[in-house]
């Protein structure tokens, strides 16, 4: 055997043993990134049930027990309800996009839910969050009663240098 092809056999043993590393290694990340996958979609459940049970509370509340919610509290319950559907949103976000990027990547969901690469679930999962906090914002701003208390304003200008700082970031890696 000449030296030119003693040294072709030799580069395709490496390259097969490197390829057979390559394909064990993405099974094993795989097999791991299980893991947040599950958990997160076991965490938007879990937020989705404690939802249910405090709109079942609510209800209660409004009409069948004796102490009544006054308006605001009311509305800040309703609020605080929508929040904990909209985080349950975000997490469930993140399962999908996790569950597409690792395992596949034909799942029927709607194109908005469509996670392509790491850019779109970031994208997804920062879009949600600007929601979140602008809800967040919305009940604090129910029961602020004021009193010469500026403490709304802080949070205010906190939520929104939040908000345009994530508007900036996806601007940045929307293309």
């Amino acid at each position: 055997m000449s030296a030119s092809n003693q040294h072709q056999s030799q580069h395709k043993a490496e390259s097969g043993g490197t390829s057979a590393l390559l394909t064990a290694g993405g099974g094993f990340i795989r097999a791991v990134m299980v893991i947040p996958v599950v958990a997160t979609f076991m965490a938007a459940l879990a937020l989705l049930v404690y939802g249910a049970i405090e709109t079942w509370h609510f209800i209660d509340a409004l009409y069948i027990s004796d102490h009544h919610p006054s308006r605001d509290e009311a509305l800040l319950l309703a609020i605080e309800i929508v929040d904990l559907f909209l985080l349950a949103t975000v997490v469930q976000v993140v399962s999908l996009g996790l569950y597409q990027l690792y395992f596949n990547q034909d799942l029927r969901l709607p194109a908005w839910l469509k996670i392509d690469n790491l850019d779109d679930l970031k994208s997804k999962l920062v879009g949600v969050t600007i929601t979140v906090l602008a809800v967040y914002f919305l009940g604090q701003a129910v029961v602020w009663t004021g009193n010469g208390s500026p403490d709304i304003l802080y949070l205010g200008g906190a939520v929104a240098m939040v908000i345009v700082a994530l508007t900036y970031f996806l601007s940045k890696i929307d293309h």
